[in-house]
């Protein structure tokens, strides 16, 4: 009777064990971009050069444009790093003027009024 109360008892934790990990592989980052938005442009539109980071200080601006740090006014691939913000960077190729988008996909909206008008309830 003692060994059918055991058997029992380790059935149930190993269930709970599988349950808790298998709650956890669902869980997401929270701080990772949405798959949509991702770094991600084509080869053919960008000249093959993909915007990955963008580096702003009071003293200088940089990005990470195909795994090189380019500097702004520094050349790439043949183009300048002409202009640098939050979310893009120019290149300049003689008259030719080039827009990388950090999140090219991303869907950037207005935050819903509601949600401001939620807030300032007491």
């Amino acid at each position: 009777m003692a060994w059918l109360v055991l058997i029992k008892a380790v059935a149930a934790s190993a269930l709970a064990l599988a349950a808790g990990a298998a709650c956890g592989q669902g869980m997401s980052d929270p701080t990772r971009p949405p798959a949509s938005a991702g770094p991600v442009q084509s080869g053919a539109a960008t000249g093959g050069l993909v915007l990955q980071s963008v580096l702003i200080f009071p003293d200088a601006r940089s990005a990470i444009i195909s795994g090189e740090h380019v500097l702004l006014g520094q050349k790439i691939g043949g183009q300048r790093l002409v202009k640098v913000a939050e979310t893009e960077v120019v290149l300049l190729h003689g008259a030719e003027r080039r827009t990388l988008k950090l999140f090219p996909r991303a869907d950037k909206r207005p935050a819903m009024a509601t949600r401001s008008m939620e807030n300032s309830k007491p």
